[in-house]
């Protein structure tokens, strides 16, 4: 008596539904784990990791810089409104003193000399700049320049210095007063097609986001490489991937407007 097609009890069908499921066995074996494992950068990554970063799943960042159980986070620091206490006046005698050592770049009260590529530090909210200093020590930020100064510094000094920072006053460098400049659609408005955020959102003066800082007035030369450093993935301290994911999808021209936008205020 002759079996119907589809039946398992059909020895054909059956010899070709095990051969196909063992082809889809064999190719995802070879597709999802074994390929993946030959070519990873990182041969200590898991199975899992492996299948996922085939499957095309955005991988975790990690810097080989930093130990295993730090390596997958962007910072060393909780961030939240309530991340640094009140400001009080010995933090600021006490970052004052420290300061001295951080004149050469950043200037006496925190301007940095013009011409200079360094940041200005004067009026930046003490989250911000405790934030990058605990970064610096930690590696999550790189920086030949910063990381041996940081290394040396306690907790309780980068709060000072954070302190100190915060309550001085940006030094007018060079005169805008016939300048009006248009402010740029990516500042006002981002390019929500392109899952950029307005910049404004959180890098306005009035604003006061924690551990974020305030770009007006930064030399331009500063903004432009930190955003490249972001675009690249050089730069990988910020939480959630949120500057990374915004200057990926940056032209080099629209970068250059950035920055000199910014720079002029």
């Amino acid at each position: 008596m002759n079996e119907p097609l589809f039946s398992m009890k059909n020895r054909w069908f059956t010899i070709s539904v095990g051969a196909v499921v063992l082809v889809a066995v064999l190719a995802a074996l070879v597709g999802l784990v074994w390929l993946p494992r030959v070519h990873a950068q990182d041969p200590s990554a898991s199975l899992w990791d492996a299948i996922c970063s085939a499957a095309g799943a955005p991988a975790r960042y990690q810097n080989p810089a930093l130990p295993d159980e730090k390596a997958v986070y962007p910072t060393s620091v909780i961030v939240n409104s309530q991340m640094m206490g009140a400001v009080d006046t010995a933090s600021v005698g006490r970052g004052a003193t420290l300061a001295l050592q951080c004149s050469m770049c950043h200037g006496a009260r925190g301007t940095a000399s013009a011409g200079t590529d360094a940041p200005h530090l004067a009026g930046q909210p003490p989250t911000s700049t405790y934030k990058q200093l605990r970064d610096f020590k930690s590696g999550h930020r790189p920086s030949s320049v910063m990381q041996p100064l940081a290394t040396n510094l306690s907790d309780q000094d980068m709060r000072d210095l954070a302190a100190f920072y915060s309550q001085q006053t940006r030094e007018t460098l060079i005169q805008h007063a016939s300048l009006r400049e248009q402010v740029p659609r990516l500042v006002s408005n981002g390019s929500p097609m392109r899952n950029i955020g307005a910049c404004a959102t959180c890098h306005s003066p009035g604003v006061a986001r924690a551990a974020t800082p305030i770009l007006d007035g930064l030399p331009e030369a500063y903004l432009r490489d930190q955003l490249n450093a972001f675009k690249s993935g050089r730069r990988a301290n910020d939480i959630n991937q949120q500057m990374r994911n915004a200057a990926h999808q940056l032209s080099e021209q629209e970068v250059d407007i950035l920055a000199k936008y910014y720079a002029a205020r």
